[in-house]
């Protein structure tokens, strides 16, 4: 068992994720890494030299239930838990299939609850102060119709969040989400790749530049610290100042 405090990651294997664990591992916690993508996660836990790499669809939820048990089994309980892992299935309305609908809200709404309930059993029941962290987006205030099921879903996370905090404020578990706005992942390389499409992007961030993946891991760590013990409830945007503007110039 360790004797540093556990943090487990979802969706860990790259991008925000792994940036997450990074600068969790700056605050001294020991990690243990999650992806669908067992390889990626692998090789992500091996140059950080986390507890584990575990592959897991987070849209299963027998596999969820099973990643924590290990977990448990092998290193002990969890104290901070980052839900980063997420995925979108852009569509038009109209058409959108239903199937892809559930599969977005499985994995960015199910997922998140399931893991949230199971992490917090045991926090409670070991009397661990314990700390969770949701991803969530500027999607869950501001809309973009090609992808309505993943902006309903971190809607859905930004009052998940809030009933999550309210429910363990009690257990002095706290509960916050961050949501980030244009950053520099592979998800945005198309748009860093297209003059056009970066033009759009900055016309709407008045700090005039993309977000890096560093910047959303911080705010994690920073929300898992005793630096943040009275934040619950909350959800930080981490947007360049998008969220303030009310036009686009």
């Amino acid at each position: 068992m360790s004797e540093q405090p556990i943090a487990l990651v979802t969706g860990a294997a790259q991008g925000i994720g792994l940036a997450c664990a990074k600068s969790l591992l700056e605050e001294g916690y020991q990690l243990v890494l999650a992806d669908i993508n067992a390889e990626g996660v692998a090789q992500a836990a091996k140059d950080l030299g986390a507890l584990a790499g575990l592959a897991c669809d987070m849209g299963d939820l027998d596999q969820v239930n099973a990643m924590i048990d290990t977990i448990e089994a092998d290193f002990g309980p969890i104290a901070a838990l980052v839900n980063n892992a997420g995925i979108a299935m852009p569509g038009d309305f109209l058409t959108y299939e239903l199937d892809a609908f559930d599969k977005v809200m499985d994995v960015n709404l199910r997922g998140v609850f399931v893991a949230m309930q199971r992490v917090a059993n045991t926090m409670v029941e070991k009397g661990i102060a314990g700390a969770i962290v949701n991803m969530s987006s500027i999607n869950a205030q501001v809309a973009i119709p090609s992808i309505p099921a993943y902006c309903a879903s971190k809607g859905g996370i930004m009052q998940l969040t809030k009933v999550a905090a309210l429910s363990l404020a009690k257990h002095n578990i706290r509960v916050n989400a961050v949501g980030p706005g244009s950053i520099d992942t592979e998800m945005m390389a198309g748009v860093n790749a297209n003059p056009d499409a970066m033009k759009m992007v900055m016309s709407r961030t008045p700090l005039q530049r993309v977000g890096e993946a560093r910047e959303i891991g911080d705010v994690v760590a920073f929300l898992c610290s005793k630096k943040a013990s009275y934040i619950t409830g909350e959800t930080i945007y981490v947007d360049g100042g998008r969220l303030g503007m009310n036009y686009t110039c």
